[in-house]
């Protein structure tokens, strides 16, 4: 089994730590109906989110993977679904089975920890904290963080200067396949979780280093830290 000794462990939010659709989906709903416009429901949204609230709202309004709104529609639906999220970060959302153990045994091995994501700070800070996980990571690296998110390299670049080490010393467990372009471009290796959010498609498509169903399978995966 391919084990792993890096300097630094990054893990992503939605879909990895936290199971964060349920209240996206309730704020699609609530702003499709203000919006006298069809329901989508969880199912879909499971299938849309991992790019951004901006393009969560537009694949809601057209009910597309890949669609583009009218404008002015979509500067409508924004601020009421952004409105609605703030209200709405944590209410529904859960930890994932296995993400606190998981989060202790990287911990335990003597490793220092991020988050990146591509959810804006407002509503990451917030989440994390309310799921009592916030204080695990030396930092945290929104969405708008900096210019670019996932799959852009950037932001991995950024957390590997933060923690002053190189990228191929530095490991990223996510769960989709921006988690996996965004590794590979930025040389690090990549762990992936077999149940987050990838549009529907199987993450193995895309060959990550090593799918797992549990965090707490990391336990097999990480040699203690040596330093």
């Amino acid at each position: 089994m391919k084990t792993f000794t890096p300097k630094m462990v990054l893990f992503d939010l939605d879909g990895t730590l936290i199971d964060s659709v349920p209240d996206l989906a309730f704020c699609v709903d609530e702003m499709m109906k203000a919006l006298d416009l069809p329901v989508r429901g969880e199912a879909a949204v499971r299938n849309w989110v991992g790019n951004g609230v901006e393009r969560l709202v537009e694949r809601a309004l057209t009910n597309d993977l890949n669609g583009k709104p009218d404008a002015m529609l979509f500067a409508r639906a924004l601020p009421m679904f952004k409105a609605l999220y703030a209200e709405n970060t944590s209410k529904r959302s859960l930890l994932y089975p296995g993400v606190v153990e998981g989060l202790e045994i990287v911990r335990s091995r003597g490793y220092r920890m991020g988050c990146v994501t591509n959810k804006a700070e407002a509503f990451t800070l917030p989440l994390l904290r309310d799921m009592g996980v916030l204080d695990t990571f030396e930092v945290v690296i929104s969405g708008d963080t900096l210019t670019v998110k996932k799959p852009d390299p950037g932001p991995l670049f950024y957390a590997a200067g933060w923690f002053q080490c190189a990228p191929h010393e530095a490991l990223m467990v996510g769960d989709s396949i921006s988690d996996v372009k965004a590794a590979r471009a930025a040389g690090f290796n990549i762990i992936c979780m077999s149940y987050g959010y990838n549009h529907g498609e199987d993450i193995r498509n895309y060959n990550p280093d090593v799918v797992i169903d549990s965090m707490v399978e990391l336990a097999e995966l990480l040699e203690p830290c040596r330093g």
